[in-house]
Protein backbone atom coordinates (compact mmCIF):
# COMPACT_ATOMS: atom_id res chain seq x y z
CA UNK A 1 0.00 0.00 0.00
CA UNK A 2 1.35 3.14 -1.07
CA UNK A 3 0.66 6.55 0.86
CA UNK A 4 2.47 9.24 -0.97
CA UNK A 5 -0.21 11.77 -0.22
CA UNK A 6 -2.98 12.04 2.86
CA UNK A 7 -5.38 14.76 2.22
CA UNK A 8 -7.58 16.04 5.06
CA UNK A 9 -11.43 16.45 4.38
CA UNK A 10 -14.03 18.15 6.98
CA UNK A 11 -16.06 15.42 8.76
CA UNK A 12 -18.94 18.16 8.49
CA UNK A 13 -18.71 18.46 4.86
CA UNK A 14 -20.48 15.62 3.09
CA UNK A 15 -19.80 17.18 -0.41
CA UNK A 16 -16.31 17.57 0.13
CA UNK A 17 -15.84 13.70 1.77
CA UNK A 18 -17.88 12.40 -1.46
CA UNK A 19 -15.42 14.18 -3.94
CA UNK A 20 -11.48 13.72 -1.48
CA UNK A 21 -10.81 10.32 -3.66
CA UNK A 22 -11.18 13.03 -7.08
CA UNK A 23 -8.49 14.50 -5.97
CA UNK A 24 -5.89 11.53 -6.56
CA UNK A 25 -4.54 11.31 -3.08
CA UNK A 26 -3.44 7.38 -1.98
CA UNK A 27 -5.47 7.99 1.55
CA UNK A 28 -8.53 10.36 2.06
CA UNK A 29 -8.98 11.35 5.95
CA UNK A 30 -12.14 12.39 6.89
CA UNK A 31 -11.13 14.88 10.18
CA UNK A 32 -13.73 14.53 13.14
CA UNK A 33 -11.23 16.81 15.10
CA UNK A 34 -9.27 20.39 14.64
CA UNK A 35 -11.70 20.59 11.51
CA UNK A 36 -15.28 20.08 13.54
CA UNK A 37 -16.10 22.63 15.95
CA UNK A 38 -16.92 21.53 19.49
CA UNK A 39 -20.67 21.65 19.02
CA UNK A 40 -20.51 20.21 16.03
CA UNK A 41 -19.08 16.77 16.48
CA UNK A 42 -22.21 14.96 17.04
CA UNK A 43 -23.40 15.83 13.40
CA UNK A 44 -19.94 15.01 11.71
CA UNK A 45 -19.85 11.77 12.99
CA UNK A 46 -22.98 11.06 11.60
CA UNK A 47 -22.45 12.69 8.10
CA UNK A 48 -19.04 10.50 8.12
CA UNK A 49 -21.09 7.61 8.88
CA UNK A 50 -23.19 8.38 6.11
CA UNK A 51 -20.71 8.69 3.45
CA UNK A 52 -18.90 5.04 4.88
CA UNK A 53 -22.03 3.44 4.70
CA UNK A 54 -23.34 4.64 1.48
CA UNK A 55 -23.03 1.99 -1.73
CA UNK A 56 -22.04 4.29 -4.14
CA UNK A 57 -18.92 5.45 -2.41
CA UNK A 58 -16.71 2.63 -3.27
CA UNK A 59 -12.86 5.15 -3.73
CA UNK A 60 -9.88 3.26 -4.96
CA UNK A 61 -7.94 4.89 -2.45
CA UNK A 62 -7.29 4.06 1.73
CA UNK A 63 -10.30 5.52 3.38
CA UNK A 64 -9.27 6.96 7.09
CA UNK A 65 -10.90 8.94 9.70
CA UNK A 66 -9.17 10.78 12.41
CA UNK A 67 -10.98 11.02 16.00
CA UNK A 68 -10.57 13.00 18.68
CA UNK A 69 -7.59 11.42 21.36
CA UNK A 70 -8.24 8.49 23.63
CA UNK A 71 -9.30 10.01 26.77
CA UNK A 72 -11.66 12.40 25.30
CA UNK A 73 -14.54 11.84 22.32
CA UNK A 74 -12.60 8.70 20.49
CA UNK A 75 -15.25 6.38 21.54
CA UNK A 76 -18.06 8.74 21.32
CA UNK A 77 -16.66 8.79 17.69
CA UNK A 78 -15.73 5.31 17.13
CA UNK A 79 -19.32 4.46 17.72
CA UNK A 80 -20.88 7.28 15.70
CA UNK A 81 -18.94 6.68 12.49
CA UNK A 82 -19.45 2.66 13.20
CA UNK A 83 -23.05 2.59 13.76
CA UNK A 84 -25.20 -1.04 14.39
CA UNK A 85 -23.36 -2.87 11.03
CA UNK A 86 -19.35 -2.57 11.19
CA UNK A 87 -19.19 -4.55 8.05
CA UNK A 88 -21.34 -2.22 6.06
CA UNK A 89 -18.77 0.93 6.47
CA UNK A 90 -15.77 1.85 4.55
CA UNK A 91 -13.48 2.16 6.76
CA UNK A 92 -9.55 1.26 6.21
CA UNK A 93 -7.85 2.80 8.88
CA UNK A 94 -8.23 5.33 12.09
CA UNK A 95 -6.13 8.11 12.53
CA UNK A 96 -5.19 8.39 16.34
CA UNK A 97 -4.11 12.24 17.01
CA UNK A 98 -1.83 13.97 20.42
CA UNK A 99 -0.87 10.47 20.85
CA UNK A 100 1.98 10.82 23.67
CA UNK A 101 3.10 7.25 23.66
CA UNK A 102 1.93 2.97 22.67
CA UNK A 103 -0.69 3.03 25.32
CA UNK A 104 -2.79 5.55 23.33
CA UNK A 105 -2.54 3.23 20.89
CA UNK A 106 -3.29 0.06 22.18
CA UNK A 107 -6.46 2.21 24.30
CA UNK A 108 -7.82 2.98 20.91
CA UNK A 109 -7.38 -0.65 19.49
CA UNK A 110 -9.30 -1.49 22.18
CA UNK A 111 -12.24 0.95 21.66
CA UNK A 112 -12.28 -0.41 18.30
CA UNK A 113 -12.50 -4.14 18.64
CA UNK A 114 -15.57 -2.99 21.23
CA UNK A 115 -17.78 -2.03 18.01
CA UNK A 116 -15.83 -5.25 15.86
CA UNK A 117 -13.70 -2.84 13.96
CA UNK A 118 -10.28 -4.32 12.74
CA UNK A 119 -8.54 -1.48 11.00
CA UNK A 120 -4.80 0.03 11.48
CA UNK A 121 -4.16 2.94 13.41
CA UNK A 122 -2.11 5.74 11.82
CA UNK A 123 -0.42 7.61 14.88
CA UNK A 124 -0.10 10.97 14.91
CA UNK A 125 2.91 12.11 16.68
CA UNK A 126 2.77 16.08 17.52
CA UNK A 127 3.73 16.57 21.31
CA UNK A 128 7.45 16.45 23.31
CA UNK A 129 6.25 13.56 24.55
CA UNK A 130 4.99 11.80 21.26
CA UNK A 131 8.32 12.39 20.08
CA UNK A 132 10.68 11.05 22.83
CA UNK A 133 8.00 8.20 22.80
CA UNK A 134 7.81 7.78 19.51
CA UNK A 135 9.30 4.37 19.17
CA UNK A 136 6.64 3.15 21.99
CA UNK A 137 4.26 4.14 19.34
CA UNK A 138 5.54 2.85 16.24
CA UNK A 139 5.63 -0.72 17.63
CA UNK A 140 2.28 -0.68 19.53
CA UNK A 141 0.56 -4.00 17.57
CA UNK A 142 -1.99 -1.60 15.72
CA UNK A 143 0.35 1.22 14.45
CA UNK A 144 0.57 1.15 10.73
CA UNK A 145 2.42 4.59 10.41
CA UNK A 146 3.74 7.57 12.12
CA UNK A 147 2.31 10.92 10.96
CA UNK A 148 4.79 14.03 11.89
CA UNK A 149 2.74 16.93 13.42
CA UNK A 150 4.73 20.18 13.14
CA UNK A 151 2.62 22.94 13.98
CA UNK A 152 0.93 21.22 17.32
CA UNK A 153 4.67 20.23 18.12
CA UNK A 154 5.99 23.85 17.82
CA UNK A 155 2.90 24.88 19.94
CA UNK A 156 3.58 22.33 22.58
CA UNK A 157 7.34 23.15 23.26
CA UNK A 158 6.80 26.60 22.41
CA UNK A 159 9.08 26.73 19.43
CA UNK A 160 8.44 29.79 16.75
CA UNK A 161 8.00 27.84 12.88
CA UNK A 162 10.44 29.03 10.39
CA UNK A 163 10.31 28.43 6.45
CA UNK A 164 13.75 26.26 7.22
CA UNK A 165 12.23 24.31 10.11
CA UNK A 166 15.06 23.91 11.82
CA UNK A 167 13.02 24.13 15.03
CA UNK A 168 11.22 20.97 14.52
CA UNK A 169 14.00 19.18 12.26
CA UNK A 170 15.52 17.05 15.38
CA UNK A 171 11.52 15.72 16.03
CA UNK A 172 11.34 15.35 12.31
CA UNK A 173 14.67 13.05 12.24
CA UNK A 174 13.33 11.52 15.20
CA UNK A 175 9.85 10.14 14.09
CA UNK A 176 10.88 8.66 10.68
CA UNK A 177 14.11 6.81 12.56
CA UNK A 178 11.31 5.59 14.88
CA UNK A 179 9.15 4.44 12.00
CA UNK A 180 11.76 2.63 9.88
CA UNK A 181 12.81 0.96 13.12
CA UNK A 182 9.52 -0.32 13.50
CA UNK A 183 9.22 -0.53 10.06
CA UNK A 184 5.65 1.29 9.75
CA UNK A 185 5.08 4.00 7.49
CA UNK A 186 6.58 7.91 7.58
CA UNK A 187 4.27 10.48 6.89
CA UNK A 188 5.33 14.18 7.06
CA UNK A 189 3.76 17.67 8.00
CA UNK A 190 1.61 19.26 6.54
CA UNK A 191 2.84 22.96 4.36
CA UNK A 192 0.16 25.16 5.30
CA UNK A 193 0.80 28.11 2.48
CA UNK A 194 -1.88 26.49 0.22
CA UNK A 195 -1.21 28.56 -2.69
CA UNK A 196 3.08 28.21 -2.77
CA UNK A 197 3.33 24.73 -4.99
CA UNK A 198 6.99 25.60 -5.19
CA UNK A 199 7.22 25.45 -1.55
CA UNK A 200 5.50 22.55 -0.76
CA UNK A 201 7.11 20.42 -4.15
CA UNK A 202 10.76 21.64 -2.30
CA UNK A 203 9.81 20.93 1.19
CA UNK A 204 8.22 17.44 0.27
CA UNK A 205 10.92 16.66 -1.57
CA UNK A 206 13.00 16.97 1.38
CA UNK A 207 11.13 15.13 3.50
CA UNK A 208 11.41 12.71 1.03
CA UNK A 209 15.23 12.49 1.53
CA UNK A 210 14.70 12.56 4.68
CA UNK A 211 13.06 8.71 4.77
CA UNK A 212 9.76 10.13 5.20
CA UNK A 213 6.89 7.61 3.06
CA UNK A 214 4.60 10.11 2.08
CA UNK A 215 3.37 14.07 3.53
CA UNK A 216 0.02 15.39 4.75
CA UNK A 217 -2.04 17.87 2.55
CA UNK A 218 -4.79 20.39 3.76
CA UNK A 219 -5.76 21.06 -0.04
CA UNK A 220 -6.99 19.34 -2.55
CA UNK A 221 -4.61 21.40 -4.88
CA UNK A 222 -1.31 19.86 -2.75
CA UNK A 223 -2.27 16.54 -3.20
CA UNK A 224 -0.35 16.33 -7.17
CA UNK A 225 2.59 18.14 -6.08
CA UNK A 226 3.06 15.84 -3.39
CA UNK A 227 2.87 12.63 -5.47
CA UNK A 228 4.90 13.87 -7.88
CA UNK A 229 7.62 14.53 -5.44
CA UNK A 230 7.41 11.19 -4.19
CA UNK A 231 7.35 9.41 -7.67
CA UNK A 232 10.64 8.78 -8.68
CA UNK A 233 12.47 10.32 -11.92
CA UNK A 234 12.78 8.29 -14.96
CA UNK A 235 16.38 8.40 -14.60
CA UNK A 236 16.55 7.41 -11.22
CA UNK A 237 14.53 4.18 -12.05
CA UNK A 238 16.80 3.40 -14.82
CA UNK A 239 19.73 3.25 -12.52
CA UNK A 240 17.80 1.17 -10.29
CA UNK A 241 17.21 -1.15 -12.75
CA UNK A 242 21.00 -1.10 -13.67
CA UNK A 243 21.87 -1.69 -10.04
CA UNK A 244 19.77 -4.52 -9.00
CA UNK A 245 20.29 -6.44 -12.78
CA UNK A 246 24.31 -5.99 -11.62
CA UNK A 247 23.78 -7.09 -8.54
CA UNK A 248 21.70 -10.51 -9.72
CA UNK A 249 24.96 -10.74 -11.99
CA UNK A 250 27.43 -10.81 -8.76
CA UNK A 251 25.02 -12.81 -6.66
CA UNK A 252 25.55 -15.74 -9.38
CA UNK A 253 29.64 -14.61 -9.30
CA UNK A 254 29.49 -14.89 -5.66
CA UNK A 255 30.35 -11.39 -5.33
CA UNK A 256 29.29 -8.80 -2.21
CA UNK A 257 30.33 -5.51 -3.88
CA UNK A 258 30.06 -4.66 -7.54
CA UNK A 259 30.70 -1.57 -10.34
CA UNK A 260 28.05 -0.10 -12.28
CA UNK A 261 28.06 3.03 -14.07
CA UNK A 262 32.08 3.22 -12.53
CA UNK A 263 30.55 3.27 -9.18
CA UNK A 264 31.52 1.13 -6.36
CA UNK A 265 27.96 -0.47 -5.47
CA UNK A 266 27.09 -2.04 -1.95
CA UNK A 267 24.28 -3.22 0.38
CA UNK A 268 22.76 0.50 1.07
CA UNK A 269 23.14 1.36 -2.56
CA UNK A 270 20.93 -1.78 -3.27
CA UNK A 271 18.87 -1.14 -0.72
CA UNK A 272 18.32 2.38 -2.10
CA UNK A 273 17.70 0.86 -5.52
CA UNK A 274 15.18 -1.38 -4.19
CA UNK A 275 13.48 1.81 -2.77
CA UNK A 276 13.84 3.47 -5.90
CA UNK A 277 11.52 0.73 -7.76
CA UNK A 278 8.89 0.27 -5.36
CA UNK A 279 8.11 3.59 -5.00
CA UNK A 280 7.95 3.40 -8.88
CA UNK A 281 5.78 0.72 -9.00
CA UNK A 282 3.79 1.87 -6.27
CA UNK A 283 2.77 5.30 -8.53
CA UNK A 284 2.02 2.90 -11.08
CA UNK A 285 -0.64 1.23 -9.70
Amino acid sequence: MVRRSLLFTPGDRPEMMRKAPASGADVVCFDLEDAVAPDRKAEAREAVHDVLVDPDFDPDCEVCVRVNPVGGLADDDVQGIVGDDPEAVRLDAVMLPKTSDGGDVDTLERVLHEYDVDVPVLALVESAAGVLNAQSIATADATDALLFGAEDLSADIGATRTEEGTEVLHAREHVVLAASAAEVDAIDTVYTDIENTEGLAEETRFAAGLGYDGKMAIHPTQVDPINESFTPEAEDVAWAKRVLDAKEEADRADRGVFRVDGEMVDAPLVAQAERILERAEAAEE
